[in-house]
């Protein structure tokens, strides 16, 4: 029986929303990243971006070093405290289970707005490197894109 009023969202969007609310445990100031990756429609592994198990989260000290210096986004990712969304979701996963999987990737900016969710070189790197086939991300105007190639 179909659902009066709400519509059934595609796997994409249906996953793509859950990394929506994993964002949302990010403890960086400028941008809120979460990552789910997903094999055969089962969640394997999340992540959110922020700072290393033990140490303080920005939102924590109240600091961002590459907010301070005015440093635009994907630029002087070494001045930055925290992990990345999809290397967390990396890190918490099953290596095995990871093969043949997709991630997917979704961000706000601090103004709540949605941030483009393509991920940086070096997590691109680490996904092919996880033998993750498939990378979707949230744009900026709010739909689904499919990363061209991840090999």
């Amino acid at each position: 029986m179909k659902q009066p009023g709400i519509k059934r969202p595609t796997w994409d969007e249906y996953f793509l929303e859950i990394a929506q609310v994993v964002a949302k445990r990010s403890t960086c100031l400028r941008r809120f990243y979460g990552a789910v990756i997903v094999k055969d429609e089962i969640i394997i592994s999340t992540g959110y971006n922020g700072s290393p198990r033990g140490e303080a989260n920005c939102t924590d000290t109240g600091k961002c070093i590459r907010e301070e210096l005015n440093i635009p986004k994907g630029e002087r990712y070494e001045l930055c405290v925290a992990v990345h969304a999809e290397q967390n979701a990396i890190i918490n996963g099953d290596p095995v289970k990871m093969k043949g999987a997709t991630i997917y990737i979704a961000g706000f900016n601090a103004d709540g707005s949605i941030a483009h969710g393509e991920p940086c070189l070096l997590c691109r790197r680490m996904i092919r490197n996880a033998l993750i086939d498939r990378i979707v991300y949230l744009g900026e105007h709010g739909a689904p894109v499919e990363y061209a190639k991840v090999r």
